[in-house]
């Protein structure tokens, strides 16, 4: 995080830190899979699991976001608004506790470096898990690059996966870590790590993530519309509205 916090300063915008985030907790993985005295199978997976993850969201918002690559943007509205919210900069705000949210996140990553042997169908239940949340962000994020090079789109992105959720991205990410936690629960004491998913999930709808963005999608035309037809994160099928 003070790496990041220095990046961030040369950059002039605190979402830098959106890059980071994949990249810290694939290394907190890689740590535990090289540290690690648990079952040797799980640790590797694990790191997989989370290194593939990690590195292809930070290699997307980082193609999304550096001005070098002629696609970058002024700082995120979340941040703005968050900065902007109450007492306290960056250094409260931002780095503290995303620093905290990367170990409490990958808790389950931890504990599961330093435990034996599971059951193995629930190992291969959360990678299946983590493959849904992969293809949805993916898939996702995908469908709204070609959505903006579009030069006939719409004024909202209603197709594809973001017919059925207006966060395919925020559901993938937390399928991502539902899925990882099945797998560092397949022994115990994994199963009691369940509070990161939890938290993770929370964070993704109600706090850093979906209803902040909200927010500002609110603004735009067409996507009050679009909202009231499309459900905000679990995918459904869209309401009928005369």
């Amino acid at each position: 995080m003070l790496v990041t916090a220095y990046a961030a300063r040369r950059a002039g915008r605190v979402s830098v830190v959106d890059v980071t985030w994949g990249l810290a907790l694939a290394a907190v993985a890689l740590v535990c899979a090289l540290l690690g005295d648990g079952d040797a199978l799980r640790r590797w997976l694990l790191l997989a699991l989370v290194g593939l993850w990690g590195l292809r969201l930070s290699w997307h918002i980082w193609r999304r976001t550096v001005p070098s690559h002629g696609q970058g943007h002024g700082e995120d509205p979340r941040y703005t608004e968050l900065l902007g919210s109450g007492r306290g900069g960056p250094l409260v705000r931002v780095w503290i506790p995303q620093g905290a949210a990367i170990w409490f996140v990958s808790l389950p990553v931890q504990v599961s470096a330093v435990t034996g042997g599971g059951v193995g169908l629930v190992v291969a239940l959360g990678a299946l898990v983590w493959l849904v949340g992969v293809l949805f962000e993916s898939v996702g994020d995908a469908q709204l690059a070609a959505y903006k090079r579009d030069p006939n789109r719409g004024p909202v992105m209603d197709r594809g996966l973001w017919r059925f959720t207006r966060h395919p991205n925020y559901f993938g990410d937390a399928c991502v870590w539902w899925g990882i936690w099945l797998v560092a629960a397949s022994a115990w004491p994994g199963v009691l790590t369940v509070p990161s998913p939890v938290v993770m999930t929370y964070f993704l709808v109600f706090a850093t993530g979906a209803r902040l963005l909200e927010e500002t999608m609110m603004k735009r035309p067409g996507y009050p519309e679009y909202a009231a037809r499309t459900s905000m994160f679990v995918p459904l099928p869209p309401k009928r509205r005369p």
